[in-house]
């Protein structure tokens, strides 16, 4: 990239890959918006984090979401160069939430987002993964999508759940139930 700017998103719109150009308020450029928000938002937990095993996780979800970026920018499926989410990445995040959850108590009621400052921004980054899988879903109603985006942001926003958890246990912060006012 030699110039940041380019001026060609002057009048609102933006260029996807393969050329074609759209409104920058599309539904397809607010998904991938709200995915590079949360991954912004993963990146501030890894500056505050000191846990190298999450923060490595961290990183690769990160990498993980610049191929959603893509996947959402490049709707031609002709398109061999641009990296695609796979069955296998949801398969490898699952047994990921699997090994994490073996270390928790298991939950009886709905806990409130909390605890110390890396767990409860990763519950604010589950909250922006949940935004942004609404998001590739109102897509999914009018153009066609890769069919694995949203299995894969469902299962992020549960793997951040589970590490806000896990973070918030390992630094022995404690868990806020949920119980109706009365």
């Amino acid at each position: 990239m030699a110039r940041i700017y380019t001026r060609t998103g002057d009048e609102g719109k933006t260029g996807l890959v393969g050329g074609a150009r759209i409104s920058k308020d599309s539904s397809r450029v607010v998904a991938y918006g709200n995915v590079d928000e949360l991954n912004s938002v993963l990146g501030l937990v890894r500056a505050v984090s000191q846990n190298r095993e999450i923060n490595s996780l961290l990183e690769e979800l990160q990498r993980d979401l610049f191929t959603v970026g893509a996947d959402l920018a490049s709707p031609s499926e002709g398109s061999r160069t641009v990296p695609r989410i796979t069955k296998d990445m949801v398969a490898s995040m699952e047994k990921t939430i699997d090994k994490f959850q073996e270390e928790l108590p298991p939950l009886k009621v709905f806990i409130l987002p909390s605890g110390g400052q890396a767990g409860a921004l990763l519950h604010f980054a589950r909250s922006v993964a949940r935004r942004a899988e609404r998001n590739i879903v109102a897509l999914a109603r009018t153009d066609k999508i890769n069919e694995n985006l949203i299995p894969y942001m469902n299962r992020l926003s549960d793997l951040l759940f589970v590490i806000a958890r896990v973070m918030n246990h390992r630094e022995g912060q404690s868990e806020t139930e949920w119980h109706p006012s009365k």
